[in-house]
């Protein structure tokens, strides 16, 4: 009986040292974060990178995987399309479904849809999506979007 309690203490304290040091149980909703990305988005988000950039006039989204992988390039341009005439329409979501909430600045952006432009095109590995306008309220809400992306998938990018 002393034995069976020594172990549960010892297993209580490795759980509780995982989560303190960032271990998997600290990473539960990163987890979830990108099992919920991948169903969205068809393909695996750990062996693709996402870049969310932002500029003077928008930003840009980008999707490629990580190696050379003609399936995955071609459902990752298809999402791309998918999510460009979505977002026109004011349709956000997807976003809101991978994220498990509203993300900032896509209210926003449903609101002034008419003053954005969203054009998907192909990168070598996979696509972006190109944002821009020149109305200075949706400029400040496809940052916020691109930042609020940028953190959630510990992805690259720069805040202009």
């Amino acid at each position: 009986m002393r034995l069976s309690f020594l172990t549960c203490l010892l297993l209580i304290g490795c759980a509780t040292d995982s989560r303190e040091n960032g271990g998997p149980a600290a990473d539960t909703g990163f987890a979830s974060l990108q099992a919920r990305g991948a169903n969205a988005m068809g393909v695996d988000q750990y062996t693709s990178s996402h870049v969310f950039e932002a500029l003077p006039d928008g930003g840009r989204l980008l999707l490629q995987r990580d190696s050379i992988d003609p399936a995955g390039t071609s459902v990752i341009r298809a999402h791309l399309r998918d999510i460009a005439a979505r977002f026109a329409g004011g349709d956000f979501s997807i976003p809101g479904m991978v994220h498990a909430q509203v993300v900032p600045g896509t209210v926003e952006m449903a609101a002034r849809r008419t003053f954005i432009r969203y054009v998907a095109d192909t990168l070598p590995r996979g696509g972006e999506v190109r944002i821009s306008t020149s109305d200075s309220v949706a400029i400040a809400a496809i940052h916020a979007f691109l930042a609020f992306q940028r953190m959630d998938h510990h992805a690259a990018g720069h805040e202009h």
